[in-house]
């Protein structure tokens, strides 16, 4: 049987997460109620219960009217589509009988309209591995995370540079400092968007007050900020956010002029200390830019000698009359490798 649940049922929705063995904090209500927030969609729950297979899938299900390319020129409640919230999702299944699970699950999307879902895979986790039958999955870059299995293990695998920057920002008497509390995020929020002008990010990557609210008040038990001072300055901060095992490096911003004094390496070193002592086994600090490998990754391979995870993405195209009309509405497609395509 396939049951369907919005973030109003949060409690039943934590609790059927919870129930999965190998589950992250991307499912929970408290986080993609954040992104709700942010207007990336209507958080969505899918549950499957058969007798030898059962699964969980969180979606973002977004009208297509509501993107800006599409406003005025076709009705709301029209058009819509599944992505996973930002960061990682899809389906994590139990059992090994899945085309019951897909089958119902994809008599559901038809019946209600979804013409494309889009789905980035859980690294660690792999469960791509059980979707590739439904899904066209595509292997993308490498990404980074650390083993928290005890300090030393941290601290052997990380890079002899990378450990000398590290003495460096200790030398320097940086301070790195944790917690859950307004101010913080608040600060966090001013440091981050600073962090993004100077990166000439795109607007999507500025979040409103009310989204760090959320994730203060709503993950009161997965989330809080790692920040780094100087002289009684907070010159570097990252949220963290965790669940079931697994911690996460989710956001972060600097002050680029404190960039020798290297608190970004004392940060993250010491956020891994934390999740040593406090029963994580995995800290995912995620891939570079674009998947690819430059600075930014560079700085993350520099925490973890061992192998490397690959990140998948999957696709789906559930009603191609309607995928194509929406692409051809588009008299010039910006992205053509974006998918879904007519929101390139």
């Amino acid at each position: 049987m396939l049951d369907v649940y919005t973030i109003e049922k949060k409690e039943h929705w934590d609790s059927i997460v919870r129930s999965f063995h190998n589950y992250d904090v991307y499912w929970l209500s408290g986080y993609v109620k954040a992104f709700q927030i942010h207007g990336d969609g209507q958080p969505l729950l899918f549950r499957y219960e058969g007798e030898k297979i059962r699964g969980i899938n969180v979606v973002m299900k977004r009208d297509v009217a509501k993107d800006r390319r599409f406003i005025d020129k076709i009705p709301e409640g029209q058009y819509f589509d599944f992505a996973t919230p930002y960061g990682y999702g899809g389906w994590i299944i139990e059992g090994e009988q899945t085309q019951e699970l897909f089958t119902a699950y994809e008599n559901w999307i038809k019946e209600n309209g979804i013409v494309s879902e889009f789905v980035r895979f859980h690294p660690l986790i792999k469960n791509h591995e059980g979707c590739s039958a439904f899904y066209k999955v595509i292997q993308l870059g490498e990404v980074v995370h650390m083993d928290l299995s005890s300090p030393e293990n941290i601290w052997d695998n990380i890079t002899s540079k990378n450990r000398n920057m590290i003495r460096k920002a200790i030398k320097n008497e940086v301070k790195v400092y944790n917690g859950r509390f307004p101010e913080i995020f608040e600060r966090f929020r001013e440091i981050y968007n600073k962090t993004m002008d100077k990166d000439d990010a795109e607007d999507y990557y500025y979040f409103k007050p009310n989204f760090y609210i959320s994730l203060l008040e709503d993950l009161p038990h997965n989330s809080q900020v790692f920040w780094a001072e100087k002289n009684k300055q907070v010159i570097a901060a990252s949220i963290m956010v965790y669940a079931n095992g697994h911690m996460n490096y989710h956001l972060s911003g600097s002050q680029r002029e404190f960039g020798s004094l290297s608190p970004g390496n004392l940060l993250l070193y010491n956020a891994a200390l934390w999740g040593c002592a406090n029963g994580y086994k995995t800290f995912y600090l995620g891939g570079g830019v674009g998947s690819g490998e430059g600075s930014l990754f560079r700085f993350k391979r520099a925490f973890y000698k061992g192998d490397l995870n690959r990140f998948y993405i999957g696709k789906k195209i559930y009603d191609g009359r309607k995928y194509n009309e929406l692409t051809d509405m588009r008299k010039e497609i910006e992205n053509p490798d974006y998918f879904p395509k007519y929101r390139g």
